[in-house]
């Protein structure tokens, strides 16, 4: 089973209508049949708990895949708010642990860790989680945390313990995940550049725009993603500065493939500074045979970006059926028709 996840849109991009956003795409993502949805987090966004929160009473099974820094709380709040969701709402949430983020936000509450150290850091706070989810009572002398004594109460229900997500991009992320049983997430390059499979379970963070032709994909995502000399700018300023693994791969691939021909493999919005990840752009059968490939190189899972439209889900979700991936479950592939019908 492919499983398939969203975004919710960051609400920097929106004043005080945001719930209404919020809402319309965890709708949408839910009627299209995804697992769930991911939701950032910085030091200029809304509280990703709080906007989990209405997630999770907008929608009836859509699962909130919330970014974590240990910066922002400590492991024991991470748990107790999981297992206060667990007993108000009977449902289950995801976790995508962030070791970094931009640099910018760790200096505000002078953090100096080290990249590799942060992840240390990350797997620490990370099995306190777990442990305290699991109803054990935590005792621990690490070299970040120490608790003495520590249970998790209300307990949490096996059925609802989430799973964890975290950045495979670099060693110490693909190290960490291991060693937390955590889904690896990749900001993959094309096929043809990947070298050797990832492990199994590997998700790819994507953004697809597929419609029938790839002529009428091209033309909304140029509508869609403009360029913009500031957002260009801001872009190269983030990449000088951060020692984000995956900013600077892709960063430098973008380089290399502006002085070539237009392909379907795409980095013009992360380099306008618009999204944060690769997009594959074309017609339904083009945009499934790298789907395919993704697939076969060991990713059985995807993360896509915020969808701008309702119609960018079911014209996905008929490029996945294409690449012979399993569907979620509300839809069916029409082959004779070429699209995705509930």
């Amino acid at each position: 089973m492919t499983r398939f996840f969203t975004t919710i849109p960051p609400s920097s991009a929106f004043g005080s209508d945001y719930a209404t956003h919020v809402t319309r795409v965890a709708t949408w993502s839910e009627a299209a049949g995804a697992e769930g949805a991911l939701i950032y987090t910085d030091n200029t966004l809304s509280d990703p708990w709080s906007v989990a929160q209405l997630v999770l009473e907008r929608t009836r099974q859509l699962v909130p895949l919330i970014a974590t820094q240990p910066i922002y709380m400590p492991p024991f709040m991470a748990a107790k708010r999981i297992t206060s969701f667990g007993q108000l709402y009977g449902r289950k949430v995801a976790l995508n642990m962030v070791a970094g983020g931009f640099v910018r936000d760790l200096n505000a509450f002078g953090d100096c860790t080290p990249h590799d150290a942060r992840y240390a850091r990350l797997e620490e706070y990370s099995q306190i989680v777990q442990a305290l989810l699991g109803d054990e009572v935590v005792s621990i002398r690490g070299a970040y945390y120490t608790l003495e004594g520590v249970r998790l109460q209300p307990a949490l229900h096996a059925s609802l313990r989430p799973d964890f997500f975290l950045s495979g991009s670099s060693d110490a992320g693909r190290e960490t995940a291991a060693a937390l049983g955590a889904s690896p997430v990749v900001y993959p390059p094309p096929p043809d550049e990947i070298a050797g499979p990832f492990p199994q379970g590997s998700f790819a963070r994507i953004g697809i725009i597929a419609r029938t032709t790839s002529e009428e994909a091209w033309t909304i995502a140029h509508a869609r993603f403009p360029k913009d000399k500031r957002g260009r700018m801001a872009h190269k300023l983030a990449a000088a500065t951060s020692d984000s693994v995956w900013l600077g791969q892709l960063t430098e691939l973008g380089a290399r493939l502006e002085s070539q021909p237009q392909s379907i493999y795409w980095l013009h919005p992360l380099q306008q500074y618009q999204t944060f990840c690769p997009y594959i752009v074309g017609s339904h059968a083009e945009v499934a045979r790298v789907l395919e490939q993704y697939d076969a190189l060991g990713f059985h899972g995807f993360i896509m970006d915020v969808p701008a439209t309702q119609e960018d889900l079911p014209n996905t979700l008929t490029a996945m059926a294409l690449a012979g991936l399993s569907l979620p479950s509300p839809y069916t592939h029409d082959s004779s028709k070429g699209s995705v019908h509930a």
